[in-house]
């Protein structure tokens, strides 16, 4: 598409992912580069890895990057409070957007407390708005806590498959990041002309393969020994123990390091374990700044992912489509049909194991530890794919298509 600005019948867009990741910052300055005056908008206070949120001296002049403050911490284990959180972030949203007058927000990654004052905003402003399906946070919210405190909470899952199925039915247009989400459209009833699938990709520009022995390796100790690492969100959908049991099986490998760098609720119960009981050859790391992240992957020998069995139809781990580019073979305990399971399985880019079954995780690991040339040809066919699929171009024509479409909607309306 790359339509002319001529022709275009959007000229301002919000794009507004609530995590801050790193690769909707790479969408942001694409459309910028058409001529799009483009607010990119994310949450500061959310404690997940940022994408490049500091403004580049080759960045077009139509970009604005906007960080959305509530100037308190965000405490994602507390239901409560962070509803509570939500409801004001979402509100902050929409003053932005009643403010900047967008022709099309797209948001993603949002709570469905935060995303429908964000709807709201939009229908008052007359701006199209696309819903940028991530993660169910409705079917999230059943799978964790459906079946406790009493029927309470199968009270709160059903109010969040309300309103999530309510906005996600009334939005101009849905993108999905894969096509495991078709039942869940089909249960909000989104009419198939308003569906997108869209995978998302990584910042490959941003990730170039490095030499392993770098500064970051280096300022770690990381450089002599071999590194299996985790790097990225560690959540109620992943399985820290199974970090631990890596490193437990490599305790007798002095040359072996497991490496977490990581923030969430998983972090906090691997710091706990690692204070009972110390395991010298696991580091625990906060999450690195972007600027460090190439180094970091770099540093690494094996990149490690995971994902429980009931996150397996609402999560596709973005952590992989970074690993992909950094070139290095990828460990994997993710469902078999996860979306990145099956980009890697095609990439030919790593090892995938099914959740629970820990021998074969461990075995993996010994195998991937002991063939270096295994290693070296995952790597290089990681790399390979990510630089055949991550085509920002290619990527931006399809959501300049989709905005588009969604200012049809309005104008229909």
């Amino acid at each position: 598409m790359n339509a002319g600005r001529s022709s275009r019948v959007f000229q301002r867009v919000i794009i507004h992912d609530f995590a801050g990741h790193p690769f909707p910052f790479t969408l942001s300055r694409a459309l910028a580069r058409r001529g799009v005056q483009v607010t990119h908008l994310y949450f500061a206070e959310d404690p997940g890895p940022k994408g490049a949120a500091r403004p580049r001296p080759d960045d077009p002049d139509g970009l604005v990057i906007m960080p959305v403050s509530l100037g308190r911490p965000y405490p994602k284990g507390q239901f409560w409070k962070r509803r509570l959180l939500d409801e004001a972030y979402g509100r902050a949203v929409g003053r932005k957007i009643a403010t900047l007058r967008p022709d099309v927000v797209i948001s993603g990654n949002a709570p469905p407390d935060a995303q429908k004052h964000i709807l709201r905003a939009c229908r008052r402003t007359g701006a199209g708005f696309v819903f940028w399906l991530q993660d169910s946070f409705a079917r999230g919210v059943r799978a964790v806590v459906g079946g406790r405190f009493g029927g309470l909470g199968s009270l709160i899952a059903a109010h969040y498959e309300r309103l999530e199925y309510g906005m996600l039915r009334t939005s101009d247009a849905v993108i999905v990041i894969s096509d495991g989400f078709g039942d869940l459209l089909e249960s909000a009833g989104v009419p198939p002309p308003r569906r997108y699938e869209i995978p998302n990709w990584a910042a490959i520009e941003d990730i170039p393969v490095l030499e392993k022995d770098n500064p970051c390796a280096r300022e770690k100790g990381w450089a002599e020994r071999f590194v299996f690492l985790y790097s990225g969100t560690l959540g109620l959908k992943h399985d820290p123990a199974l970090l631990r049991r890596l490193a437990v099986a490599f305790g007798e490998d002095p040359d072996v390091l497991v490496a977490v760098a990581s923030a969430g609720l998983g972090t906090d119960r691997l710091k706990e374990w690692q204070d009972q009981e110390p395991l010298a050859n696991l580091s625990l790391l906060p999450l690195q700044p972007m600027a460090r992240f190439p180094e970091m992957l770099a540093a690494a020998d094996v990149l490690v992912a995971l994902i429980e069995p009931e996150a397996a139809g609402y999560s596709v781990p973005s952590k992989v489509l970074s690993y992909l580019c950094a070139g290095r073979p990828l460990l994997l305990s993710i469902p078999a049909d996860n979306l990145a399971a099956r980009i890697v399985r095609e990439a030919e880019a790593g090892i995938i194991v099914e959740p629970g079954d820990h021998a074969g995780f461990l075995e993996a690991a010994r195998r991937l530890r002991s063939d270096a040339d295994l290693r070296a040809r995952l790597g290089a066919n990681a790399r390979r794919y990510a630089e055949r699929a991550f085509d920002i171009d290619r990527i931006t024509d399809r959501f300049e298509e989709v905005f588009t479409v969604a200012l049809g909607q309005r104008g229909a309306a």
